[in-house]
């Protein structure tokens, strides 16, 4: 699988995903997480780096370098389009609306010609769209001021769009679907996560920041690739997209709900994670990536200026991982060592580690 990256095109505000590689090889790791997570600090020069596992009955928190705490708020980054895709599997479920409808009947005039009523909301969740992804440098969007996310895919939507059906990952297609949540809701899509998951999973280290360019309490520091200090930013570009704030606990406790089938009736959990539509690569705001020793795990990553994070969950929810680090300077090659290696040493160890006893 490949490892889409994308910048948005605003000050402050950068790439908000990528996807991990394929299938790995080898044996099943011995290596224990907690020996990969210094070297994102050793070897990608974060300066900290933080993760948490979680299972019914245990947990465990892990950290390196400074100024980074269990507690901390974050920024999330594209782990949003999975908050996203949850709230419209539920509208489908209440038969509000449906997967196939073309995205012209809940957003009339919005994407012009014939893509407006060839695309469809499955489209949009699978990144089989073929829209052009607003976050690209190229064109309009090299002007894009802060706060014009929305204005910004309508431009993007004006360049020619590519086949549908064929998997492009792009953000596009995320603030599309939070403005059909707000049609089909008559609410502001994060109005609608904030009822639907945050508030029945009392997920509360985790918001939607709108305009506020600052962090909840508590937080530490963010940095982007130069060193410096952008904590504070305009988050608005990101949107539907990207613009989360959660907390490592937080983003456990939501995979892990979501897999065990406590958010999505079953025949919507398993619309979430079929990956038929995006030739295996993606399923509905989740992807799958399957470790040497024959588990696949579902998740999302998220990149935004001063955070990467992942969060990553067995099928059943029962065990999942989420780790991060406070800066967006690490680059491919190493997400693409890393991060492999830190899930092996999760995922694929025998026996498990011993833990400490999960909070509530």
């Amino acid at each position: 699988m490949p490892l889409p990256r994308a910048r948005l095109a605003a000050p402050l505000v950068t790439a908000l995903l990528g996807l991990g590689t394929g299938p790995l090889s080898g044996e099943p790791s011995p290596t224990p997480p907690s020996s990969v997570l210094p070297r994102f600090v050793a070897e990608g020069n974060a300066p900290a780096a933080a993760m948490l596992s979680a299972s019914p009955t245990a947990s465990q928190f892990e950290a390196a370098g400074t100024g980074i705490d269990r507690a901390d708020r974050f920024r999330a980054g594209s782990i949003t389009k999975t908050f996203v895709a949850t709230v419209v599997l539920q509208l489908a479920a209440e038969r509000r609306l449906g997967l196939d409808d073309p995205v012209g009947r809940h957003l009339p005039g919005l994407i012009p010609g014939e893509a407006g009523r060839r695309v469809t909301l499955r489209a949009l969740l699978t990144h089989t769209s073929g829209l052009p992804d607003y976050t690209d440098r190229g064109g309009a969007l090299s002007s894009m001021a802060p706060g014009t996310a929305r204005e910004a895919v309508r431009r993007a939507l004006t360049r020619p769009p590519g086949p549908v059906g064929r998997y492009a990952y792009s953000n596009t297609n995320y603030v599309l679907l939070g403005l059909v949540i707000e049609h089909v809701t008559h609410r502001p899509y994060a109005t609608e996560v904030q009822r639907r998951i945050l508030t029945p999973l009392r997920l509360t280290g985790t918001s939607f920041p709108g305009a506020r360019r600052t962090l909840p309490a508590p937080h530490g520091r963010a940095y982007d690739a130069a060193g410096h200090d952008v904590t504070a930013l305009d988050p608005r570009t990101a949107d539907a997209a990207g613009e989360l704030i959660s907390t490592l606990d937080d983003l456990n406790r939501f995979y892990a709900a979501l897999l065990g089938g406590r958010l999505l009736p079953a025949p919507q959990l398993r619309e979430l994670l079929d990956t038929r539509p995006a030739s295996g690569d993606y399923g509905m705001g989740i992807y799958p990536r399957t470790l040497s020793c024959g588990t696949t795990v579902w998740g999302h990553n998220g990149h935004i200026t001063g955070s990467y994070a992942r969060t990553a969950a067995t099928a059943d929810g029962r065990h999942t991982v989420t780790f991060r680090v406070n800066t967006d300077a690490l680059g491919p090659s190493t997400l693409s060592t890393l991060e492999p290696a830190l899930l092996e040493a999760e995922f694929c160890r025998q026996p498990h580690h011993t833990e400490q006893p999960a909070r509530n």
